[in-house]
């Protein structure tokens, strides 16, 4: 990356941060009161992504990532069924507005903190969007150490999960991913809720789609986090098959330290193009989507796999690691066995050798999975029917601190 574009980067970042420290955003309480007509239930602290309740309308919600729109939809949820919501940041620092919550939910950081000032009846539930943190963050280790031992390239960690006790801590878990990620959280031995992860945007299935020209073309997408999403596998997997491209839309230029560690197979690989940040709700997005046979994400460790299932929106078949944590059987995709450049290579062959009329029948069941179950309509109905079972949760939580002689 060029210096000057390190440099921009950095400073626009930096000036987002600035912005929003100066007016205040992650210090401030948003209210929603009941729809008219709704029973009244309590109150409700949803600390989550507080922009996604203060734009004006649901359409000027940013579509960069799914949490701004959910948490949109997690707190209609509530207001739905009768609950007063605050809605503030996840980064808060000062205290909650308030100390008198039927209902909390939050995420990570401030889980801890917070979840002891509320009242004993107060039912705690931890919102999870990433696999637990030691899972999150002892695998990314793991990949940057096999990378060092089997490149000699060291990198730093990105985006660590704090540690927390969330999970211990509360009466409640929802997850956005799979098994895998729900499997992450089964020692604390509390009931966990799939929410199915949202999509911004569908799309048409390709019909036009010339699936033997497309058979040796494959795509990587993601967002920073390279190492831990696979890239480095991934790039090391297809400057070993000239015959077969690879393109990478991802923001390259915010990992500076990787793109000069693998800039010969960024940028000197002949079968290797990068397009760099694509906007999923261009048609150049659509353009590259339909010229591809399938995408590749061998992540180490996933909350919910949302570049994998924006991929299968589009009609593309995924091969992924478990990690990812998205449902995928030998119908509509590869699950890899292990994230390793030789299964990488195996999957990619095995797939680009099938039948055209195999592939398009795998494309199309992609697509129709994701239809069916990661949509905007499909959260908000998964997080509708959670909402209506927590009055059950409520009573045994009143109950328990009833007989514990808690007050």
């Amino acid at each position: 990356m060029r210096p000057w574009k390190q440099t921009f980067h950095q400073a626009r970042a930096f000036l987002r941060r600035l912005v929003r420290r100066l007016r205040g955003i992650n210090e401030r309480c948003v209210t929603r009161t009941p729809e008219p007509g709704a029973p009244a239930r309590g109150r409700v602290l949803l600390s989550y992504i507080i922009d996604g309740v203060l734009a004006r309308t649901e359409d000027e919600l940013p579509y960069s990532h799914p949490h701004f729109w959910e948490t949109h939809a997690m707190a209609q949820a509530f207001r739905d069924e009768g609950y007063i919501v605050d809605v503030i940041h996840w980064t808060r620092r000062t205290p909650p507005p308030r100390l008198d919550y039927d209902i909390y939910v939050d995420v990570r950081r401030n889980f801890d903190r917070f979840a002891a000032l509320m009242p004993p009846t107060c039912l705690k539930i931890a919102h999870m969007d990433t696999a637990h943190h030691q899972v999150h963050n002892g695998n990314q280790r793991e990949r940057l150490a096999a990378l060092k031992e089997r490149r000699g390239i060291e990198l730093a960690p990105f985006k660590l999960v704090e540690e927390n006790m969330a999970a211990e801590n509360a009466d409640v878990i929802t997850v956005l991913g799979n098994d895998f990620t729900i499997n992450t959280f089964a020692y604390a031995g509390k009931p966990v809720h799939r929410i199915r992860l949202s999509n911004a945007f569908t799309y048409p299935f390709p019909e036009q789609k010339d699936f033997s020209a497309a058979r040796q073309r494959f795509l990587w997408l993601g967002s920073e986090g390279f190492v831990h999403k696979g890239l480095d596998l991934v790039l090391e997997a297809f400057a070993e098959m000239p015959d077969h491209e690879l393109v990478i839309c991802g923001p390259l230029d915010s990992e500076p330290a990787f793109t000069r560690a693998f800039s010969n197979l960024l940028y000197d690989t002949p079968n290797i193009r990068v397009e760099g940040w694509v906007d999923v709700s261009g048609s150049r997005f659509r353009e590259l989507a339909d010229s591809c046979l399938a995408m590749v994400y061998p992540s180490c460790s996933e909350g919910g796999g949302g570049c994998v299932i924006t991929m299968m929106h589009a009609g593309l078949i995924p091969i992924a690691s478990r990690e990812a944590s998205v449902d995928i059987d030998p119908s509509c995709g590869i699950l890899l066995e292990e994230s390793s450049v030789a299964a990488l290579q195996s999957a990619v062959r095995t797939l680009s050798e099938t039948a055209p009329d195999q592939r398009k029948a795998m494309a199309r069941a992609a697509w129709t999975r994701a239809r069916e179950n990661h949509t905007r309509e499909r959260f908000k109905e998964d997080y509708r029917a959670f909402v209506r079972r927590l009055p059950e949760y409520l009573r045994a939580k009143q109950a328990h601190t009833a007989k514990e002689g808690l007050s």
